[in-house]
């Protein structure tokens, strides 16, 4: 069976004789009460990595969106991008039921969250908290994070972006040779953002395979959040194990990251020609999300059955969990030209396509992920 399931996108998986040794999994003691040195040690690399004064880490996005939207004080008003992970939109919900209102906006619409903010301010004005993703895997986009920050700096406001996707994939300067970008800082490194309005909370689950979290922002927001989290009191932190698989990733990213991501988006690069030559498309720009667009002569649902029984294994779905299902196709480091092949392959007999030969030529330029609107850098926060 050939999977494409998996997002561990560079292809880390961290077996546990690749792992510094551990005596135990937990201390028994919550992170408020005390934080390994480890700990401590994987949070200022994150921070530096995604370019942060601090972070902090948490057992998943869930623990750490949970706490954040239980801070909020009443009077406060969240926005929220309509295409936001479901995780994220839990932490809102926490926030709704105590009364703060969530108003949502149209998908990537910087003039539709300027609306929604114009109507709030003629009743009365209030502290801002606008959340979105990062990077949207329905839609193959980046969120335009340079106008949204320039729509909510005049009041203040607060950015919250799930960075989950795009962590360990989008760094600084994405091009048409390297659509990724270097580093794999994620959307503030992309977008060439600095800006203490603006807090991160990504798992490190995805990219650089290892189960835990981090919220990282300035340096004044993550000791707040520190000091008044609930999960940090009354949950046990990150194991020792995967403590040391975040570290390791790290190290690995530093190292080789530049090289996977490399090889990773001539992966995708191959997939997408490929699939054009027998006339289909898929949804993703160079991202290793692919989702293969509408098919006349076959659903989503048959497609994806006819790839198992032909020994493809894909994901279906639901973008946003609205409209008609897709077929998606999760692409990573560890998988060879050959797997790609045979994927499209399998795709073109599932759907009817007449089958095609395999060019040996040259693999042809994907346009790369590009950030929206022009670069936003607020040039009095210290780095």
């Amino acid at each position: 069976m050939l999977d494409f399931t998996s997002a561990l996108y560079l292809g880390l998986r961290h077996p546990s004789w690749c792992l510094k040794p551990w005596k135990q999994l937990t201390t028994g003691r919550p992170a408020a009460l005390i934080a390994a040195p480890s700990h401590v040690g994987v949070a200022k690399a994150a921070a530096s990595l995604v370019g942060c004064e601090r972070a902090t880490l948490g057992s998943s996005t869930l623990h750490l969106f949970w706490d954040l939207f239980g801070m909020l004080r009443e009077g406060t008003a969240i926005y929220m991008d309509a295409g936001v992970y479901p995780i994220g939109r839990w932490g809102v919900e926490r926030a709704a039921a105590r009364r703060i209102p969530v108003q949502i906006f149209s998908h990537h619409d910087g003039e539709a969250l300027r609306r929604a903010l114009e109507r709030s301010d003629t009743h009365r004005p209030r502290p801002v908290v606008v959340v979105a993703d990062g990077f949207c895997a329905g839609c193959g986009q980046p969120a335009p994070i340079t106008a949204y920050l320039e729509i909510i700096q005049q009041r203040g406001g607060l950015l919250v972006l799930d960075d989950t996707q795009a962590l360990g994939i989008l760094g600084n300067s994405p091009c048409t040779e390297t659509p990724f970008g270097t580093g794999g800082g994620g959307s503030l490194r992309c977008h060439n953002v600095s800006h203490s309005g603006v807090l991160l909370i990504s798992s490190l689950a995805k990219a650089f395979g290892a189960p835990l979290a981090m919220l990282a922002g300035s340096d004044a927001m993550v000791r707040t959040f520190e000091a008044k989290s609930e999960t940090r009191m009354h949950t046990s932190p990150p194991s020792r194990a995967a403590i040391h698989a975040a570290q390791r990733a790290l190290e690995t990213n530093h190292a080789h990251g530049d090289k996977l991501r490399q090889h990773l988006a001539q992966l995708v690069r191959r997939f997408r020609r490929r699939l054009g030559q027998i006339g289909l498309q898929t949804i993703g720009a160079s991202f290793p999300v692919q989702t293969l667009g509408p098919l006349t002569e076959i659903n989503a649902e048959t497609l994806h059955q006819r790839l198992l029984r032909s020994g493809i294994r894909t994901v279906l779905h639901r973008a946003h969990t609205v409209g008609k299902p897709k077929v998606s196709f999760l692409i990573t480091a560890g998988h060879a030209p050959n797997d790609i092949d045979r994927a499209v392959d399998a795709v073109g007999h599932a759907s009817g396509m007449r089958p095609f030969t395999y060019l040996s030529s040259g693999e042809t330029n994907e346009r790369a992920i590009q950030p929206r609107g022009r670069s936003f850098r607020n040039r009095s926060r210290t780095r």
